[in-house]
């Protein structure tokens, strides 16, 4: 009789998108992609340290003693498949949804139970086409050692489980099909550019230096047109309170609501100071702002 006991293991959890339509459609060939996509997807978990539990349907459950390497077998898991579809119609492209969790799990032989599975089968399901979707737990563990972006999706209700699980997609394309991923390497994060950088913080950069040359332009204009007001902060301000949401946006690894509430509290600061009357008003305004902050912390931790 097998032995049962617990242990913290990272669990993979995977299936197909449309699997019912797929084998609606076409049978046979729908099973053989099936079989290849498994083979190609063990052959990875397999490089990556893991081990695949069990398999049924279109589903495959696997586990990681290191969860680094679950999230790089998920990206290189997608990226392969993404490769493999591209020869096929749209219609007819088998794309898998991934959800990778860090729990506490029984163990029964080569078996595994408990809520750290089911909250790894529900990330799964909410991810996308082509998609990977991890929790809180492992992406405390890799938002510093998996040259991917995160973006958080915030908490996931998971069945007979009571707290909702804080979920991050981990971001490898762009689109939802193999034709329109983008394909990234899931190497370490000091050998290639830093997770964060891409289009959204190169459009904020550019951003931020326009709006820097459009300040500098209004001050000259208010210092040959003057007379007598330097009026140039106020427009300033509102440039720099746009500048600064255009960073928030840009990023990835803070929760960006968060610092959102941050930008308008420090625009209303400073409204205050530039137009200071001897009475801080923004006192009031900063203290709701601080209570929805807090709540949106204490839902996400």
């Amino acid at each position: 009789m097998n032995e049962t006991r617990r242990k913290l293991t990272t669990i993979f959890s995977a299936d197909v998108q449309d699997y019912t339509r797929l084998m609606g459609a076409d049978e046979e060939g729908t099973l053989a992609m099936l079989k290849r996509s498994r083979e190609a997807m063990s052959g990875l978990i397999v490089a990556h340290g893991g081990r695949v539990i069990n398999t049924w349907g279109d589903g495959l459950i696997a586990e990681f003693p290191s969860v680094v390497e679950a999230v790089r077998a998920a990206v290189d898991v997608q990226n392969e498949l993404a490769g493999m579809n591209t020869a096929r119609p749209a219609d007819g492209r088998m794309l898998f949804r991934i959800g990778i969790n860090l729990g506490d799990v029984l163990a029964e032989g080569d078996d595994i139970y408990g809520d750290g599975v089911n909250i790894a089968a529900r990330l799964q399901a909410s991810a996308v086409a082509g998609g990977i979707v991890i929790s809180n737990t492992v992406y405390d563990q890799v938002r510093n050692k998996v040259a991917v972006g995160f973006d958080f999706l915030g908490p996931l209700a998971v069945k007979n489980v009571a707290e909702a699980v804080p979920s991050y997609a981990v971001r490898i394309g762009e689109g939802v099909d193999g034709s329109s991923q983008r394909p990234v390497s899931a190497v370490p994060a000091g050998a290639v550019s830093t997770p964060d950088a891409g289009p959204r913080s190169t459009k904020a950069q550019k951003m931020g230096a326009l709006y820097a040359v459009a300040s500098a332009a209004l001050v000259v204009i208010n210092l040959l047109s003057w007379q007598g007001d330097f009026w140039a902060p106020w427009p300033i301000l509102a440039f720099a309170f746009l500048a600064a949401m255009t960073w928030v946006r840009s990023q990835n690894r803070i929760d960006r609501r968060i610092a959102a509430l941050a930008v308008v509290g420090l625009g209303i600061v400073a409204i205050n100071l530039l137009s200071w009357h001897g009475t801080f008003w923004a006192i009031w305004p900063l203290l709701g702002i601080a209570v929805a902050a807090g709540i949106r912390w204490a839902m996400r931790s």
